[in-house]
């Protein structure tokens, strides 16, 4: 025998002793004695070593936070990416805070961990343009464990570097890209951030549309670059030297939008918008809360029985219904499987059209399903009421969705369930529609400021339409189930409620549209519960404001 093969011969039996050896300290039996075949046998294996799994321990929070941190402060951007769980993004946004957001020096403190979660404090320099301004604020990571290697890292997100950061957005510091505005009312009053918080992402979106237009000379400022096709506007961090502001001259009333804040403002989550009918200028609009999303503008609800304004022109144009004909409200209509009632399983014995619009009895729409063709309601709401069509407003927009749908959901549909979505801004211009009996298409700014083309209906109103519809919202607000609402309103009005049911939500969403002489306005209080009760009075308000 070789003298090469004796030794590992006796290397391998080494091994295995040390092995059995380690079995009485305690190790474990089986990967002992695999590890120790495998090291003295040369043999090329993969280790069986087991892989740590479950969630960090507080010390393992604590050393790679502090680790990343430091490497971050540091400017080592390599060393502190190859400490999170995706170091290329890390590597991008990590060397852009240096380079494209010009921080010349950074000071990261950790703060006291909470689980996984490690909060820091940000005290940084920011040097461009000849400027250099400090710079704090708060942020947070979360360390999670490498599910392939073991061991504990940062769990990577853009909001790591700052806490407004989304996926694909970029932090950049230079001119900036849009010259501030001093935002006007309707009569020259100032609009500002400070004194309407609520219009804060409008503000920040007409600057980032209408900056350049209005004439005004950029400054040096520190901001987020919003990724492609983002629907939230840039947003200035910082300002290291101020530019000249140029005048834009809004459609809003500062008289009306702050009934507007102080109605919405009673509640902790709600919505409405203001429009003129015979223009289509936008009064007012308020959220609460009144930071983050654009809820009036943007949100994206089932309007439930505000529909009905829509659905009933519908009925009418196609002659299944008419104001002072009878027509049927049972307790319960089935159609495409589903079976559907009114609330509290009310009917109405012998009633007529008006009777079961200003009830708000869903039976009277669901039993006219079968009667309409599919597109039959989408093509009433994109062709006389205007929705879908791309609104051209000067800020950004959700123009509604009335989805063409088939047996059940067509029949959803018709009482503002199924697929139909709008939002405050939606149903304001609807109830607008149904004022004058035609769709204006609602603005921000005037299309003449940059020669835009504001989205126009294909259709005016039917005249026989038009008057019925405006006898059904009349009829709604004085005896119908917005009268409580409306009490007292004088001039001309109408109305038209709404509740919403969303699965898993112990209420509805309460909804209203209505208008009142040259003002329409609709609301939305999510898990309100029955609009004449919550989003009501907010509208209501409104109208008498506007007056």
């Amino acid at each position: 025998m070789r003298s090469g093969a004796r030794a590992a011969i006796v290397g391998a039996v080494f091994a295995a002793m040390v092995g059995v050896a380690g079995c009485g300290s305690g190790q474990d039996d089986s990967s002992s004695a695999k590890d120790g075949a495998s090291a003295g046998s040369g043999d090329d294996k993969p280790s069986l070593k087991k892989v740590k799994t479950g969630p960090p321990s507080a010390a393992e929070v604590k050393t790679t936070a502090r680790a990343f941190l430091a490497a971050w402060a540091e400017g080592e951007t390599a060393k502190a990416a190859a400490l999170t769980d995706d170091s290329g993004a890390a590597t991008t946004a990590l060397s852009g805070y240096r380079k494209k957001a010009h921080v010349a020096k950074v000071a990261l403190e950790a703060g006291q961990a909470s689980g996984a979660k490690m909060p820091f404090s940000v005290n940084a320099q920011i040097s461009s343009g000849g400027a250099s301004v400090p710079w704090t604020y708060e942020s947070s990571l979360t360390v999670t464990r490498d599910t392939e290697t073991g061991k504990p890292v940062v769990a990577w997100k853009s909001s790591v570097v700052h806490p407004d950061l989304a996926e694909g957005d970029t932090l950049k510091t230079g001119a900036s890209e849009a010259p501030p505005i001093k935002a006007v009312d309707r009569d020259g009053k100032e609009l500002t951030a400070a004194e309407h918080p609520t219009l804060k992402t409008v503000l920040a979106a007409l600057r980032e549309r209408y900056g350049k237009k209005a004439g005004g000379e950029p400054g040096v400022e520190t901001w987020i670059a919003r990724a492609k096709g983002s629907k939230s506007p840039d947003k200035t961090l910082k300002v290291l030297s101020k530019g000249t502001p140029g005048t834009l001259r809004t459609t809003i009333d500062a008289s009306l939008q702050r009934t507007a804040e102080q109605q919405v403002g009673k509640r902790t989550k709600a919505s409405v918008v203001a429009v003129k009918p015979s223009t289509g200028e936008i009064l007012a609009l308020a959220n609460s809360p009144a930071s983050g999303f654009n809820t009036a503008f943007q949100g994206s609800y089932a309007p439930g029985s505000t529909m009905k304004i829509i659905t009933s022109a519908t009925l009418i144009d196609k002659g299944l219904a008419a104001y002072g004909k009878p027509h049927p409200c049972p307790k319960y209509f089935s159609y495409g499987g589903w079976k559907f009632q009114n609330d509290k399983k009310f009917e109405i014995k012998n009633g007529t059209f008006e009777q079961s619009f200003a009830r708000s009895c869903n039976t009277a729409f669901i039993s006219q399903a079968g009667k309409l063709k599919n597109d039959d309601l989408t093509n009433e709401a994109r062709n006389v009421f205007g929705i879908g069509l791309n609104w051209q407003t000067g800020v950004p927009t959700f123009d509604g969705s009335v989805p063409v749908q088939s047996a059940a959901s067509k029949a959803a549909s018709l009482i503002g369930q199924g697929g139909v979505r709008m939002n405050p801004l939606n149903m304001a211009s609807v109830a607008a529609t149904a004022s004058t009996g035609t769709f204006r298409q609602p603005y921000l700014v005037s299309p003449s400021l940059d020669n835009r083309t504001l989205a126009k209906a294909s259709k005016t109103m039917k005249s026989s339409t038009h008057d019925q519809l405006r006898k059904l919202m009349n009829l709604t607000a004085t005896s119908g189930t917005a009268a409580e609402a409306m009490a007292g309103m004088s001039g001309d009005f109408g109305a038209k409620t709404g509740s919403a049911e969303v699965d898993n939500q112990e209420k509805p969403n309460g909804w209203f549209s209505a208008y009142r002489d040259d003002v329409a306005a609709a609301g939305v209080v999510p898990e309100g519960g029955h609009g004449g009760d919550t989003a009501g009075p907010m509208v209501a308000a409104l109208l008498r404001a506007g007056g």
